[in-house]
């Protein structure tokens, strides 16, 4: 009798834990919003080896998805997929595509796709808008730091639902990364893959530990954000309108360093 009502009640405690991390939204309908990403990649804030020209520093057009939590783009400390190896080192986007639009097809864990348009220079600002649905509210999505060997900043499964609802308005500030597989420590390094590849690693003012990467800078604690993103929820009131560009605040990111 006793293993009997243990088996009950581990049974009863296993069947009231939640499936996975977007079972517990339960707001109603779809949502729109408008992703802003920013870039704050300026030769005053990243004095060290800052590219001006051939080719000048800029960012790649933005790629994300929205998707349940069956699908995964990266993730820190894994490997990287062949679609983003070739994003992160090219800014090619075919095999990414395809990778996801395979995992939609086929465990239904994808939602759509969204992009914005690149930006010519290391400061500024890019839109696009994005639609989630309850059972696929996180958000993912990468943007190439160029020129770079392998080097990306973007978000791996932000969830925008919280219960009830969906989140009015999101901002995340973005810290470079590199994919693992191309062994370049500067900006405009050569070709050098990296064999065997190596994980998904957040890039810091002090790993990699070697004077000759571009983002050390030993005397600091932490890096600035080289990026920000924001997600603004649209209104129900304006279908098919698109939003008006939003000026965000830049807040300042500027390092204070000898380093030239």
């Amino acid at each position: 009798k006793v293993l009997w009502t243990v088996l009950v009640t581990m049974l009863g405690y296993a069947s009231s834990l939640p499936v996975g991390e977007d079972a517990l939204c339960t707001a109603e309908d779809l949502a729109k919003y408008r992703i802003i990403f920013i870039g704050k990649w300026s030769q005053t804030a990243f004095p060290k080896q800052y590219p001006l020209y051939r080719p000048p520093a800029q960012w790649s057009s933005l790629l994300g998805v929205t998707h349940s939590s069956d699908y995964s783009m990266w993730k820190k400390n894994e490997y990287a997929s062949n679609g983003v190896r070739d994003f992160a080192e090219k800014g090619e986007a075919w095999a990414l595509m395809k990778e996801i639009e395979e995992a939609g097809e086929k465990i239904q864990s994808v939602h759509g796709i969204f992009s914005a348009p690149a930006l010519s220079s290391g400061t500024g600002q890019t839109s696009t808008e994005l639609e989630v649905h309850p059972r696929h509210p996180l958000v993912s999505f990468v943007v190439r730091i160029v020129p770079s060997p392998d080097w990306f900043v973007g978000i791996d499964s932000l969830n925008l639902c919280e219960g009830g609802h969906w989140m009015d308005e999101v901002s995340v500030d973005l810290f470079p990364y590199d994919a693992g597989t191309d062994s370049g420590f500067t900006f405009s390094s050569p070709n050098f893959a990296t064999i065997p590849q190596d994980t998904v690693t957040e890039i810091t003012c002090s790993s990699p530990s070697h004077p000759a990467n571009s983002f050390y800078y030993p005397k600091l604690k932490n890096l600035p954000p080289i990026a920000q993103v924001t997600m603004v929820k649209l209104k129900k009131s304006q279908p098919g309108l698109s939003a008006p560009f939003i000026n965000l605040p830049a807040k300042s990111n500027e390092i204070i360093d000898t380093i030239s």
